[in-house]
């Protein structure tokens, strides 16, 4: 089998570049392992597929993969956010804006967003090979000359794609292949970790408030006194301990902090169950709810302000006497429970690991990698799309956005026109 293009990998990075090499009339095979394609496209989103993230300004976009952002300005720049949402309009797929800048499709179906891909690689005439393994990649010199897959069967191409992704969900595939297929050609791999992963929390507590879900709470980071980072929207309680999208969004962070030295000083993590309320806001409206309430008792004057779930674990926390007149509660049991309110303190402990995490933080080093054309430099006809590269950005749809942007690049760059 030979053709003018060979990717290695059905995801949506691999799925992109893979449609696009062909919408420019080239010759195109797409590999994937598993049975069918995009099966972790079909959980990102909690099942919606969050396409991408409303952001129009390039800067802007890239600087929320850190310092590595400037490599994916000209991508963002050639199909960034607007040009995915017309790219999916195009394809008769509808999407919508959700808090915080997401973009969704309005069915709100992952599969839909899957069809569409599918259909974009049928039209562009794209042979899938699915249920495939790649055994190894035959180099000579610096050029590909040839994939061998499991069955010994070889697949020859003029240009090579590598769109794997990177280790998490393991049981949907993901399991690090391409990062060892990229080594052994010569690429240098970043430390791989898991990223946007939950946390666990050592205090037992938690275990009593399962399952509950807080919205519009910030929570920060401090080591040693010192704030970290920060983040403000959804948190979930889990049996480990913490999760929801402000959580994963500071896993990364967390993750360094803990495995940095001890001298620096312990971890914590403060949550301010109240952060729309200043303290002096706070404090008149507990006066309030305690007048309105003088002649309960203390454990039955905080419903209308916390979750009924949470009520027991605060009063605990705060040392007052549960059975206590809200009446009789002092002025210095209240500034107490104020600062305990804007401030419950937290220890992590650790990151659950691959199997939990949405995305892999490290991958093929970007020095290696042309911006503009994502092509290798070390490896002529090679080139890394998607999660397999040393980018990883917060939740919100940042990540999809990689894999569109470097896919399109890479699907354009093959084939010269």
């Amino acid at each position: 089998m030979k053709y003018d293009v060979a990717i290695i990998g059905g995801g949506p990075a691999g799925m992109i570049a893979a449609g696009r090499a062909g919408e420019r009339k080239a010759s195109v095979i797409l590999i994937e392992k598993n049975k069918a394609l995009g099966e972790k496209l079909l959980i990102t989103g909690k099942g919606r597929c969050n396409i991408t993230q409303i952001k129009f300004n390039n800067k802007e976009l890239a600087d929320k993969f850190g310092k590595e952002g400037r490599f994916l300005l000209y991508g963002f720049s050639i199909f960034g956010p607007k040009q995915v949402i017309d790219f999916f309009e195009n394809l008769k797929l509808k999407t919508k804006i959700e808090r915080g800048g997401r973009i969704f499709p309005k069915s709100n179906k992952a599969e839909d967003v899957l069809q569409v891909l599918r259909s974009y690689l049928v039209k562009n005439g794209v042979k899938i090979l699915a249920g495939r393994m790649v055994k190894k990649i035959i180099r000579k010199d610096n050029k590909i000359s040839a994939i061998v897959l499991e069955n010994g069967e070889e697949v020859i191409a003029n240009k090579y794609i590598i769109a794997t992704g990177g280790k998490s969900y393991p049981w949907l595939g993901s399991n690090g292949s391409g990062f060892r297929l990229a080594e052994k050609l010569g690429h240098t791999i970043i430390k791989l970790k898991p990223a946007l992963t939950p946390i666990k929390i050592k205090e037992k507590w938690l275990k009593r408030v399962l399952g509950l879900s807080l919205k519009n709470v910030s929570i920060t980071i401090r080591q040693g006194n010192k704030k970290q980072d920060s983040r403000f929207g959804e948190l979930l309680f889990a049996h480990f301990g913490i999760t929801g999208p402000i959580v994963l969004d500071i896993s990364k962070k967390v993750g360094e902090l803990l495995n940095s030295s001890k001298s620096k000083g312990e971890v914590k993590l403060i949550l301010d169950l109240k952060p729309a309320l200043d303290f002096e806001k706070l404090d008149n409206r507990l006066q309030r709810d305690f007048i309105k309430f003088r002649k309960k008792l203390f454990k039955n004057s905080l419903n209308d302000l916390l979750p009924e779930k949470l009520i027991s674990v605060i009063i605990n926390l705060s040392g007052i006497d549960k059975n206590k007149l809200a009446d009789d509660i002092t002025k210095k049991e209240r500034y107490e429970l104020v600062k305990l309110l804007k401030g419950v303190e937290i220890t992590p402990v650790g990151l659950l690991g691959f199997d939990k995490a949405i995305i892999t933080s490290g991958g093929v080093s970007l020095k290696e990698i042309d911006a503009k054309t994502m092509k290798s430099k070390i490896i002529d006809n090679l080139y890394f799309v998607g999660e397999i590269l040393n980018l990883d950005g917060p939740t919100g749809g940042y990540n999809l956005q990689v894999c569109w942007s470097t896919g399109y690049i890479a699907g354009n760059s093959v084939i010269k026109l």
